[in-house]
């Protein structure tokens, strides 16, 4: 993969490069969402159409296409990810995250954040709680007594703002409020969703605050790259570019230490199957990595590869962390899409974040956003077959 450049200037170049005028923007919500709308523009093809309604609102799903086939679907609820279509090695097209055929499904109360945008914190924070200039906050405990993913109301369950940038983006916007979910200051968040003719799916994400904030936004999305064929993912071949994890108690809260990968069942700096030592972790694989990088360089962290369908997946990032989580929490109760079970490890995560409970853990890298700074994180999947 070429080097890409830093987030929002490698946007711009990229629409320059494929003859859109990057400051041309349309937005699409003033559309009829009653029909459905489609733009183009050599081979990439950006398309609307009414998904449901949440709060008296139109929800609507976006759809991005290349020439290549490939194809995302994205909703303005909680920024989400319902579809990843892309071929085999054959040259059959497949589904290759888990989700939901209609938006009722996203409402169910079990529904456990199927491709959402997470926020304002990704991933736990110890009791609910962190100290910021020597004024303790207190979030909602969605989590065994802890704060997960932005708590009772996240970025996944509410109404994002969408826009195309071109014809190759899509670009989503929502103001979290000063005290939402307990969080201090009103944080501007942008979402840019690009696909690419060479079959990547890159989100850039930005956030600013006026007030010291906490900021940590992944997506959530469930890949299983056989596309329905293999009820879950253990079969498939992950690597994981990080000698080190933040080890974790009984409720997955980090206890600081940083221990070594080598030689023991956390160990995918070669490319193996999941399922070869999951029984060894109690409770299956739900951790965040300590990637082998420098800085908010952008750069490979993990690959994910299915022998069946020759289907192989590149994750790079800017994050210093990535969550794989093995979908230990599924259990068949949740009927998905073409009436399919999500049984145990139907699908696995790569969540790519800093660490969690960074906010309680000085050691770790810092996640505060002051007024005046901006935050921003990559990361691109990059599907092609082997």
């Amino acid at each position: 993969m070429n080097k890409i450049l830093t987030p929002w200037s490698a946007a711009c170049c990229f629409y320059i490069l494929l003859g859109c005028n990057g400051s041309q923007q349309t937005n699409l919500d003033q559309k009829s969402s009653d029909t459905m709308n489609t733009s183009t523009n050599r081979g990439i093809t950006l398309t609307q159409q009414t998904f449901g309604k949440y709060d008296q609102q139109d929800v609507t799903s976006y759809v991005l296409m290349n020439e290549k086939g490939m194809e995302v679907r994205i909703m303005n609820y909680g920024g989400t990810i319902t579809n990843i279509f892309t071929k085999d090695s054959s040259g059959k097209t497949g589904d290759v995250v888990l989700g939901f055929d209609t938006f009722d499904g996203y409402l169910n109360k079990d529904n456990p954040y199927f491709g959402c945008l997470v926020g304002r914190y990704a991933n736990r924070i110890a009791k609910g709680q962190f100290s910021l200039d020597g004024k303790t906050y207190k979030l909602a405990k969605n989590n065994n007594g802890n704060s997960l993913h932005g708590g009772l109301k996240g970025f996944d369950k509410v109404l994002w703002s969408a826009t195309a940038v071109g014809d190759t983006s899509l670009q989503l916007k929502y103001t979290s409020k000063d005290e939402e979910e307990g969080y201090p200051g009103n944080l501007q968040v942008e979402i840019l969703y690009t696909l690419t003719p060479n079959n990547e799916l890159r989100i850039d994400y930005k956030a600013t605050t006026d007030k010291a904030t906490p900021v940590n936004l992944t997506n959530h999305a469930y890949f299983n790259l056989s596309a329905g064929a293999d009820s879950t993912i253990l079969g498939h071949q992950l690597l994981l570019d990080a000698d080190r994890y933040t080890e974790v108690d009984k409720n997955l809260i980090p206890t600081g230490q940083l221990p070594a990968v080598k030689g023991t069942s956390m160990d995918f700096n070669s490319p193996r199957a999941i399922g070869m030592d999951i029984m060894k972790v109690a409770g299956g694989y739900d951790h965040n990595w300590v990637l082998n990088k420098k800085g908010l360089e952008l750069k490979l962290a993990a690959t994910l590869y299915h022998p069946g369908t020759g289907r192989y997946m590149e994750a790079y990032t800017t994050t210093p962390g990535i969550q794989f989580y093995s979908g230990n929490f599924l259990n068949g109760n949740l009927t998905g899409k073409g009436g399919q079970k999500y049984v145990q490890h139907a699908g696995m995560c790569l969540e790519t974040q800093h660490f969690p409970d960074s906010p309680n853990q000085p050691s770790f890298p810092n996640t505060i956003l002051k007024p005046g700074e901006t935050y921003t994180q990559t990361t691109v999947y990059k599907f092609s077959t082997k």
